[in-house]
């Protein structure tokens, strides 16, 4: 799922990235609102909040929500640098070092608020905007702009255009593409769900906090092992089968 691209990637691997990474994202949702009242996995309010203190001449104010904007723009263009740093090289995975990173700020926030008070919230809410951005640049590189994860407005704007669609089947004969399509951002929004109710209940009714974090870093560091194995046992398979073509010939002659 991370590392198929192109013509090579299927409805299935995108099923299958959207509803790990959509999950992490609701969980960083819920844990950053619940311990600083901020949105933490994208930046549509806090540019509400920006423009309404510099039209009020409050630049000052105004300048923590400019930080947020710049963090998740940050991490969206270091996540493709690292990609594009990566695709040159020849790498295999080009995806490993942004969801790496990911799961080490989502960790280090959740091991900092055991260590130490947090005194400067703004902060984490930064680091919480950065790793988003990285999540939301590389799955929608890796996906061809089919996911994002970090946002629901533009899903629901194009699930309610998609739904209307099927109601004309004569303009829009592709039906199955568009139920596929449909099915896609279901599953996104419904994980994204998913993610914020576990999230909540582990941060409110566990007393987990922060470390709720945690749970969202330990799944992205499965689905890269996961990924990673099955690619292995794959090329296994395949110099197997290579290896077992030449051997069969040889006994036929």
């Amino acid at each position: 799922m991370f590392r198929h691209q192109g013509k090579s990637r299927t409805l299935e691997h995108n099923l299958r990235i959207a509803t790990i990474l959509s999950f992490v994202a609701g969980i960083v949702n819920i844990t950053g609102f619940l311990s600083f009242k901020q949105l933490t996995t994208n930046v549509t309010g806090h540019f509400a909040l920006f423009i309404s203190d510099v039209a009020n001449f409050e630049f000052w104010k105004g300048t923590i929500y400019f930080l947020y904007i710049f963090s998740f723009l940050f991490g969206s263009f270091l996540s493709s640098f690292l990609i594009e740093t990566f695709r040159e090289n020849r790498k295999h995975n080009i995806f490993v070092l942004p969801t790496i990173i990911e799961a080490l700020i989502l960790t280090s926030i959740a091991i900092l608020s055991d260590v130490a008070v947090i005194r400067y919230p703004n902060l984490i809410i930064c680091l919480l905007l950065f790793s988003m951005g990285l999540q939301n640049s590389f799955v929608t590189k890796i996906s061809n702009a089919v996911v994002r994860t970090t946002h629901l407005t533009g899903l629901f704007t194009d699930l309610g255009i998609e739904l209307s669609q099927l109601l004309f089947p004569k303009s829009y004969p592709k039906r199955d593409k568009i139920k596929a399509t449909i099915k896609l951002r279901i599953y996104i929004i419904c994980f994204f769900f998913l993610g914020g109710i576990i999230g909540g209940f582990l941060y409110s009714s566990l007393g987990l906090k922060l470390n709720t974090l945690i749970l969202g870093a330990i799944v992205l560091l499965i689905s890269l092992f996961y990924d990673d194995l099955r690619y292995r046992l794959i090329i296994t398979n395949r110099k197997y089968k290579q290896k077992k073509k030449p051997n069969a010939i040889h006994k036929r002659s």
